[in-house]
């Protein structure tokens, strides 16, 4: 009888599919169990993009050690992990071993050493091949690269994940093939920076960019939807517009992280582009496919941002209009240059702007959701939810619920809109 794994899920897209890799390494000796009591090995896979997850980390890992039966194991995996390092054993001398972002296809190899602390982040599992494992067997999530070169003077990421490398795409066109042979008609391409896919691989000599990534997954029989997160503006080149835009079986849905709307804010954040240039890739999306969805990242009380840096975010909410924005306030970050710049932003300064940025987006999902109203949309459903409802995403990602149960699922059905919320809209079958 195989033994028990349970794992926990904190942060991004990215963090899910290191969960899929971790599960399906391990899946010829355990078994995913929901249950935290029965497990043999608990596994959490962490976040340190802000404070919050951090401090949740601790917490988490102290009450699975209160109810973890005897015997059974602690492991820290992730973004905290790659980090803080042996720092979360001396703390928590409990957690049986440490294993970062980059260095996943260890994990057959910590779960027998106890203490270990796995956390190169040089390590390169660009041509590693995973097992195989999907939490959703309709949609497949795909790592496209690793690691990330930016700089951003906010940001903990190029320290827990490394490197920018991209994986080759004869093993991405593999692992595509595997996902639709298993059922999956949508294929998700992750990567930090996915846009920039190519810039380095472990072959120096490979030549091809992301625009050309989407094309040939798109060629393969049977994908019939591609997402892919988080896209940098600054690689938003014609070339990728045009891609995007035209080609059929990519989604027009697309994640565009502002950050901030003020030129000045945006170099001290070193991201590379300016508010001119992020609005007129904006523009030319909405211009070049009809329909398109933008969200966007928002960060507001970064240090040394005034009261008119922050209405020149707004201003770009304003002329955008986006569909989603995840929006935070500023929290400084271990081995980041902006926790140590002057000009700290008081937290009830940040907070006010944060509720005014917040109300104002509001009001713009409003004022959409009202045309939301006999609109016809072709939705994927994925997901059954209470009270007899199926849920999926349209082809522009507005997540749709109608009547109906699982002969639904893996299905693209027509669906005419009969009630509209901010972030979610219900409807009915219609073909």
């Amino acid at each position: 009888m195989k033994k028990q794994l349970y794992i926990q899920t904190l942060g991004c897209a990215m963090n899910v599919r290191d969960s899929e890799h971790l599960v399906a390494e391990l899946k010829e000796e355990y078994d995913l169990t929901f249950n935290l009591e029965e497990a043999d090995l608990i596994l959490i896979n962490t976040c340190s993009v802000r404070e919050k997850p951090v401090h949740k980390l601790f917490s988490e890992v102290g009450y699975f050690n209160k109810v973890k039966k005897e015997g059974a194991k602690i492991g820290v995996c992730g973004c905290t992990a790659s980090h803080l390092g042996e720092e979360i054993i001396k703390k928590a001398p409990y957690v049986s071993f440490v294993l970062g972002a980059r260095n996943v296809s260890k994990i057959k190899e910590v779960i027998k050493k106890e203490g270990a602390v796995e956390v190169d982040i040089t390590n390169d599992e660009s041509t590693y091949a995973f097992n195989d494992f999907r939490s959703n067997p309709y949609k497949a999530l795909i790592n496209i690269s690793i690691g990330c070169d930016k700089k951003c003077t906010f940001c903990i990421v190029p320290n827990t994940r490394g490197e920018e490398i991209s994986i080759p795409p004869e093993l991405i066109l593999r692992e595509v093939k595997k996902a639709v042979e298993d059922g999956a008609k949508e294929i998700f391409l992750l990567g930090q920076n996915v846009n920039n896919y190519g810039r380095r691989f472990s072959d120096k000599e490979r030549r091809i960019d992301f625009s050309d990534l989407l094309r040939m997954v798109s060629e393969v029989e049977g994908v019939e939807r591609i997402r892919f997160t988080s896209p940098h503006p600054l690689h938003m080149d014609d070339k990728f517009l045009k891609e995007f835009a035209t080609n059929p079986k990519v989604c027009k849905s697309i994640h565009m992280p502002l950050q901030s709307g003020s030129s000045r804010i945006l170099k001290l954040m070193k991201r590379g582009y300016t508010k001119e240039w992020f609005l007129d890739r904006a523009f030319k999306i909405r211009e070049m496919a009809k329909g398109v969805s933008i969200s966007t990242d928002i960060i507001v009380g970064f240090p040394g941002e005034s009261e008119k840096d922050f209405l020149e975010t707004l201003e770009v909410v304003e002329k955008v209009k986006f569909e989603q924005i995840f929006s935070f306030k500023y929290s400084p970050r271990p081995l980041t240059p902006a926790k140590d710049y002057p000009n700290q932003v008081p937290d009830e300064v940040a907070s006010k702007r944060l509720t005014t940025l917040q109300e104002l987006h509001h009001k713009q999902l409003d004022e959409l959701a009202k045309k939301e109203q006999g609109k016809v949309y072709e939705v994927y459903f994925e997901e059954l939810k209470p009270n007899g409802y199926v849920a999926g995403r349209s082809d522009n990602n507005k997540i749709v619920k109608v009547k109906g149960s699982e002969e639904l699922l893996g299905e693209i059905k027509k669906v005419k809109i009969t009630q509209a919320k901010r972030l979610l809209l219900e409807g009915e079958v219609i073909g």
